[in-house]
């Protein structure tokens, strides 16, 4: 090895282009690839409330025979994948980051866990009352319209138009499927939810490689 690989370099330039690398190398280890964050969540939506309308579809219909447990097991056997990948992706990203971001990151993270779960265990309560179209309406509306809810908060937080937009999309489909009645909003969020999801994913990860 060349002792002189190790010393500063002497121009001006060459010193500029070393600073502009050593920060883009720093950008790219904290910021991870976009796709693993948004299509593990995309692909749980499109396959999970697709099985779902395929199931139940409006009127009772089975347009696919499945037994009535499998399609909710799929999605939250799913959800609970594209979870566990995007706390490891984030875990490897931001592991070594501390102060203001790392805290608003964890108070996020518990605003997604206790939410879904205190919102969960009142559904639970309430839908063994109701008729089973209405019951899979309230689910899906209740956790949709959640979902929308924080992805617009964490967009706020980060400034991160890209998660914001996806909140707005959410909610606006969410809205939709509710008024079209039960059976719909499955068919509604599985299309336009997962493939919103997937697409923001992919307009993220493109510019995330176009950025210098």
């Amino acid at each position: 090895m060349d002792p002189d690989d190790d010393l500063p370099p002497t121009d001006a330039a060459a010193a500029l282009r070393l600073i502009q690398d050593q920060r883009a190398a720093t950008v790219r280890r904290f910021d991870p690839d976009a796709r693993l964050l948004y299509w593990p969540w995309g692909v749980a939506w499109l396959v999970g409330f697709g099985l779902l309308f395929l199931r139940f579809s409006p009127g009772e219909r089975e347009l696919l025979r499945l037994p009535g447990w499998l399609p909710l097991t799929v999605l939250f056997t799913l959800l609970l994948a594209a979870a566990a990948v995007q706390a490891v992706v984030s875990a490897r990203a931001h592991g070594q980051v501390t102060g203001d971001s790392a805290r608003r990151g964890r108070w996020y993270g518990c605003a997604w866990g206790l939410g879904s779960v205190s919102i969960y265990a009142g559904l639970g309560r309430i839908t063994e009352h109701l008729p089973h179209d209405l019951a899979v309406l309230l689910w899906s509306a209740t956790a949709v319209g959640l979902t929308g809810a924080l992805h617009m908060a964490g967009g706020a937080i980060w400034l991160d138009r890209d998660l914001f937009r996806l909140g707005v999309w959410i909610s606006v489909i969410n809205l939709a499927g509710a008024f079209a009645g039960p059976g719909w909003p499955a068919l509604v969020v599985a299309v336009t939810g997962g493939g919103g999801i997937l697409v923001t994913g992919a307009l993220a990860g493109r510019r995330q490689r176009q950025r210098p």
